[in-house]
Formats: structure tokens, sequence, C-alpha cells
């Protein structure tokens, strides 16, 4: 999702490509069900093709797709999903939980958008939110893909708690990413393409062993930051 609106996104090559990172979506669908209980009403904000909806639905919990795009969106219908281009669409303190992966960064008025997420959530209700880390490793690929910024954990956890949410934890991720994302943005060129050679490697290779240096560097530093947040009580 590039803004509230229905809108096209000029990223779709790199996320059909993203599909591939098998272990890196894995991750992300653990770290999405490990907040779910039976029953709870769900938001995937910025839904794409499905790659997320997709296993939360086969995990046997309904979600309903935001997404603006408007041929990410017939797609998403015809996989038997409930649609919205608009956020606005969903009731007020209606949700239990929304989750957003690599979404944030594509919208100019973050902050805007993060109060509408925390009104959208009921008291108590749960939001996941991924993003990139650390403006130095702004790239082409970032450019291509139409993302305003990246973010560090001090400044997500601010905004996040201008909107009334209580940050239950936020932690960096990856933190082999880090430098390789480096490497990649001085050494890269200016295409902004992923490579899936590069990627399929990297993911079934390196991003495990990421995974283990993280449990010691995820409040230092790493290609990606998330956080898992509550709405408090008005």
């Amino acid at each position: 999702m590039r803004n509230v609106k229905t809108t096209s996104y000029s990223g779709i090559d790199n996320l059909e490509v993203m599909r591939e990172a098998v272990n890196y979506n894995r991750f992300l669908v653990h770290l999405i069900l490990k907040n779910v209980r039976s029953g709870y009403r769900i938001v995937d904000f910025g839904a794409g093709s499905g790659t997320f909806a997709a296993p939360v639905r086969a995990a046997g919990h309904d979600v309903t797709c935001i997404e603006p795009d408007p041929s990410l969106g017939k797609h998403l219908s015809s996989l038997g999903f409930d649609v919205e281009n608009d956020l606005e669409a969903i009731p007020d303190g209606s949700l239990d939980y929304l989750y957003s992966l690599n979404v944030l960064e594509h919208i100019a008025e973050d902050v805007k958008v993060i109060d509408l997420w925390s009104r959208k959530l009921r008291p108590g209700g749960r939001l996941l939110v991924y993003v990139p880390a650390f403006d130095l490793l702004f790239s082409a690929m970032d450019r291509k893909v139409g993302h305003f910024r990246r973010y560090r954990r001090a400044r997500l956890v601010g905004l996040l708690q201008n909107a009334g949410l209580a940050i239950d934890h936020c932690r960096y991720v990856d933190s082999l990413g880090f430098p390789a994302t480096l490497a990649y943005k001085l050494l890269g060129g200016s295409s902004g393409d992923v490579s899936l050679a590069t990627l399929v490697l990297y993911d079934r290779i390196a991003f495990p062993l990421s995974r283990f240096f993280d449990f010691f560097l995820d409040q230092i530093g790493g290609k990606n930051l998330y956080a898992v947040a509550t709405k408090r009580a008005e």
C-alpha cells in the first residue's frame, strides 16, 4: 500500500521476486501468527499479492485485505479474500489485530496512517509493523519501489506511542542483512533490481545465520525493524 487511496504500485516485479525468499517469508508469517488468537478480526494492511494473508488464512484465521493497487486487489479477490482499497471502510475500534509488513515506508504521511491504525483497533487490540531500517542503507532499490524513508527504533517507537499504542517490544532484524544491503547500495548499480539468484542464496544460507546473530544484536541494528504494540484503553 503506497497511500490510503487507490493507486498502482511501481515495484510489483520486486514484490514477485521476494515471494522466493522462503525463509524470510516463513519468519514473517511466524511473527504474524504468534500474536493471533482464535476469533480475532484481522486486517492485512497493504496485502500485496497475498503472500502473508494466504498462510494466515491457512492457519485458520479470517483476514480482510487492504490493498489499493487495482490489479493486486483483483488478484486477492480471485483468491476469495475480502478486499478493501481503504482502511476507512473498516469501522473504528473494531479490529483485534492489524499487521503491516514492508508498507509504512511507502506512505508519505506515515504519522496519519499510524493514527488511522490506532483508531481502527479496539482497546487491547494489537499491531505488528515491519519496516526497513536505517537511512544509511537507502539505495536504488528503495527508490525503485517507492520508499520515502527507512526507520530507526527510536523514531518508530515514538510514532506508535504518540498514536496511543503501548510498545510490547521493538527489535531490529536480519543483522547480517545490514552489511549485505550496504554492499548492494555501494556496488549494486542504479537499476534497483533484486537478483533472484542472489536473493535465493542469501535466503537459504545467510538469513538463518543472521537470525542467530539477531539474538545478540536486535537492539543494535539490522536490515529491518519491527514493533508489536497494543492499543491503550481510552
